[in-house]
């Protein structure tokens, strides 16, 4: 019985290493919102997730884009225009979290109509 119970204690904290793994690479006010802003359409400029998301400034995009970049999630590709644009999609292992977008869009939708109906 005592080995069922260390199982399952193991089992919680490789889940809860997971969920916290996941959250460092996705923690921030405005990872989610940028890798929602790209899987709606596909690709996307940086002048139009800059757009998509409200109170937000070149800096910091640049910086979070950056950092989904070192953990592949999104690629970035330089365009050969003048002026010259750059454009951002995500990577197959970004993909993966299309699932989990549309799961917390059903989500958000779900508690929003919860708080406001009230």
């Amino acid at each position: 019985m005592g080995c069922k119970i260390e199982e399952f204690k193991q089992e919680q904290k490789r889940r809860v290493r997971a969920v916290q793994d996941s959250m460092d690479v996705l923690n921030g006010k405005w990872k989610i919102a940028i890798v929602t802003s790209i899987c709606c359409y596909g690709k996307r400029r940086f002048a139009d997730i800059l757009n998509d998301i409200e109170v937000f400034s070149n800096r910091m995009l640049s910086k979070e884009l950056k950092e989904l970049e070192i953990n592949h999630l999104v690629k970035r590709t330089v365009l050969d225009t003048q002026p010259i644009m750059v454009q951002y999609e995500l990577t197959q292992h970004g993909n993966t979290l299309q699932t989990i977008i549309s799961n917390l869009t059903d989500w958000g939708i779900a508690h929003r109509k919860a708080i406001f109906n009230q």
